[in-house]
């Protein structure tokens, strides 16, 4: 069994796709926590605010599987991979880890983790004790040491229904 950690973000219409995205998650892994819900302005690109939490669950299921699964899940939910690199999300699933798989052509664990406020925190939320598979920090440790001051970042009341 691998614990996983997916990073969910969304700027389109953001409760709305968080809502519908969660529902199609919930029936391939129905068994799942949820950090806060944050808020955050846009990072690389001039846009509407984003909506962002991680996911953690349980699976049999290999990487490339959940790997799959969440893209589908985006190409479910119109994700548009035409532009360019930073720009608008109706849905987006950042597969952040794998148990503690280190797999660079996967890009896990993700990059992001360490770059952005909007993964870290909600991520040191749900794991803080779970080491980085490559710095061996907890992610409790990375956020504290994390420059908040370079993201702004808040926490939203989410109404998940």
């Amino acid at each position: 069994m691998a614990r996983v950690y997916v990073s969910v973000g969304s700027n389109i219409e953001p409760a709305e796709n968080i809502r519908s995205a969660i529902k199609v998650f919930r029936q391939h892994y129905p068994r799942f926590e949820v950090s806060n819900v944050y808020e955050s302005e846009a990072v690389g690109f001039e846009g509407d605010n984003f909506y962002n939490f991680v996911i953690g669950f349980d699976t049999e299921e290999d990487v490339n599987t959940v790997a799959r699964v969440l893209r589908d899940i985006e190409d479910s939910h119109a994700r548009d991979r035409s532009g360019p690199r930073f720009s608008a999300r109706t849905i987006d699933l950042d597969l952040l880890l794998y148990d503690d798989l280190i797999a660079q052509e996967l890009n896990i664990p993700r990059d992001e983790i360490t770059k952005n406020a909007f993964v870290l925190q909600p991520l040191a939320e749900l794991a803080p004790a779970t080491l980085h598979p490559c710095l061996g920090q907890s992610f409790a440790a990375l956020w504290r040491a994390f420059d908040k001051s370079r993201q702004r970042l808040w926490r939203v009341a989410f109404v998940w229904r």
